[in-house]
């Protein structure tokens, strides 16, 4: 692969794009393609190495409080005291077969992100129209996009008409992103790149033609991938908290074992095999041989329950690391908010209208603000709402869980006033029949 610095494709024209990666507007050619993919490698991000299960089930045995466990189960096995040694074996042994279970589920969901990078593109080679699969795609290839298509590579735009790009993967923003293929300036951030469409973002409308400038690696969200693998796992609160507490107990449970030995020894006159026998029968005693068993099925509740609320948990404790969370600093734009969109006024010249009702549900009323006549308030109000619902191309539907918009937030929330003042969309759409449109 090649290691020169990034290039800031955001401040290049279309055409000196273009002759940096030595392509034509007709694209590259077959022969062409194939070298560019020797050189450059698949467009894929790389999977990360999975853990081979024995080790991951091995690993549930890696604790502090599981290694006091397992050596008071040998002593008990050395006493004869088989029934203990074999409850606290059996508690071990289900402790690190639910935990192994639960985070085995969790491996097959997370491997689903693999799916956020569409399996074929629209390319122009030599002229023509192809469909490719993704990981073939290299540097220099034009791409053809579409509303729908997940963009497949990082790319600058050579062309685009009424492109809008859902980037919230990246950006956080949950309004779709205008697109165009002016330039950009050379400092400017991944947001404000609006000549580019990265890769895993999703076109939701619009169409546009680009320049592949970033393949597998090298994209936006390959070196976010790369960010991830870079951070170092730590302990969570809980499992910190109980390698203490093992180690408290641990060194207490010996520090008496040896006070009671010489006691019994020096004192009692017991002989010292004797007295070594009870002592460690004692101790054996006093393992909390349940208390890994009881964290280990409390977590895997939790986790269940988030995952009804559609959150995946990787590993157990994290269940109680989120629930040991105080505060919680976040980007509020699309994060903290439902990303519906309600009229509550109307302002014409006659005077302020209100509106209630919320979300998209066209149940509500119309109504003057200090009194009047509300009837002869809506027919003032008639030009406007025919316009909202004329410039408009969300639709609204209604699914057991209550009306949703199929569109853009703020024409559905315009869609559901004209029906709270008695509009049909269909009818109002089917009288004005539209003729040309200009994209918002």
């Amino acid at each position: 692969m090649s290691s020169a610095p990034p290039v800031a494709w955001h401040a290049l024209p279309p055409e000196e794009a273009l002759a940096t990666l030595s392509v034509e507007a007709t694209g590259l050619d077959q022969r062409d393609a194939e070298a560019r993919l020797r050189r450059y490698g698949p467009n894929a991000l790389p999977e990360a190495p999975r853990q081979h299960p024995l080790l991951r089930f091995l690993a549930h045995f890696n604790s502090v409080l599981i290694y006091f466990l397992l050596g008071a189960a040998l002593i008990a096995l050395l006493l004869n005291h088989g029934i203990d040694a074999a409850v606290i074996l059996a508690v071990v042994l289900v402790n690190a077969v639910v935990g192994f279970i639960q985070e085995g589920k969790a491996e097959e969901a997370l491997g689903a992100i693999q799916d956020m990078i569409a399996p074929h593109a629209m390319v122009l080679r030599s002229g023509e129209r192809r469909v490719v699969a993704v990981p073939d795609l290299v540097p220099g290839d034009i791409v053809l996009l579409e509303a729908g298509d997940r963009v497949p590579a990082d790319i600058r735009l050579l062309r685009a008409r009424g492109l809008l790009i859902d980037e919230a993967a990246l950006t956080g923003e949950s309004v779709a992103a205008e697109k165009h293929q002016t330039l950009i300036a050379a400092d400017a951030g991944i947001a404000d790149q609006s000549n580019m469409a990265f890769s895993g973002t999703l076109v939701a409308a619009g169409q546009a033609t680009g320049l592949v400038v970033e393949t597998g690696n090298h994209t936006q969200i390959g070196r976010i991938s790369g960010m991830l693998k870079a951070v170092e796992a730590g302990k969570t609160p809980l499992v910190r908290q109980i390698d203490d507490f093992a180690r408290l107990m641990t060194w207490s449970v010996l520090a008496g074992a040896v006070i009671l030995f010489l006691f019994s020894v020096l004192a009692r006159g017991f002989h010292w095999i004797d007295a070594l026998i009870a002592i460690v029968a004692l101790s054996v005693g006093v393992v909390p041989e349940g208390l890994p068993a009881v964290i280990t099925i409390t977590l895997a509740i939790g986790v269940q329950r988030m995952a009804a609320r559609q959150a995946v948990i990787r590993r157990l404790p994290a269940v109680e690391t989120l629930g040991a969370t105080s505060v919680i600093c976040t980007d509020k734009t699309g994060t903290l908010t439902r990303n519906e969109m309600t009229v509550r006024h109307l302002l014409l010249p006659g005077g302020d209208l209100h509106v209630s009702g919320s979300g998209y549900a066209p149940t509500g009323t119309i109504s003057v603000a200090e009194g009047g006549d509300d009837a002869a308030a809506l027919a003032d109000a008639a030009p406007i709402l025919r316009c909202g619902l004329l410039c408009n191309d969300a639709l609204l539907r209604q699914a057991d869980d209550g009306w949703t918009v199929q569109g853009d937030p703020m024409e559905g929330a315009l869609v559901a006033l004209a029906m709270k003042a008695g509009l049909s969309a269909d009818h109002v759409r089917d009288e004005w029949p539209r003729i040309d449109e200009i994209p918002f």
